[in-house]
């Protein structure tokens, strides 16, 4: 039986990185997986680890080449190259631009092209603003078609009251029920 395709971008919610390649290799056995990361998770080095090393964990799970410019993910929707497309994690940053329609990044661009053939875009958040400045934003994309969010919660609520974190084990349901144009709930939890 052939697999599904998945696009999976990245962005830079560095800490979360270790529990997105977990989730990866669960996704791997349901879906061929191609890798998309954002410019600040494929090229910034931080106190969790150097973005090639990330990069080439990232590759050798999924076994693709991952796709980290505006013209190589461009192509992704007159290709129609994915069932479904995540965003895990997707930043405050990401969610903003998305909401608005701005392209400037492998990952805006990736959402996009993918858009254009009315699939779906599954967002896992990781954002220390959720609960703030980009609360408007999740309203919109709830608001909008064919984005669809994986169930999410504060982070921290005593120590970061605005910050919101998806739960990432939930991704391979949140895609399935998106392919099905259903969103799972509750999505607060």
């Amino acid at each position: 039986m052939l697999k599904r395709k998945m696009g999976f971008c990245v962005c830079g919610s560095f800490c979360t990185f270790s529990r997105i390649l977990t989730e990866l290799q669960t996704l791997c056995d349901t879906y061929d997986i191609t890798p998309i990361l954002s410019e600040a998770s494929s090229t910034t080095d931080t106190r969790f680890g150097p973005a090639s090393a990330f990069r080439e964990q990232i590759e050798k799970l999924t076994g693709r080449s991952a796709i980290t410019t505006i013209p190589a993910a461009e192509p992704i929707g007159p290709g129609a190259l994915f069932d479904v497309l995540v965003v895990a994690p997707c930043t405050g940053n990401t969610l903003a631009k998305l909401a608005c329609g701005v392209t400037d990044t492998s990952v805006t661009m990736a959402c996009k092209a993918h858009l254009r053939n009315e699939r779906p875009v599954v967002l896992a958040l990781s954002t220390n603003d959720g609960l703030s400045g980009n609360g408007a934003n999740i309203g919109l994309l709830l608001n909008r078609r064919f984005y669809y969010f994986v169930p999410f919660r504060q982070d921290d609520p005593a120590k970061k009251p605005n910050s919101l974190v998806a739960d990432f084990s939930r991704i391979g349901e949140t895609a399935e029920a998106a392919l099905e144009g259903r969103q799972i709930q509750p999505v607060l939890w």
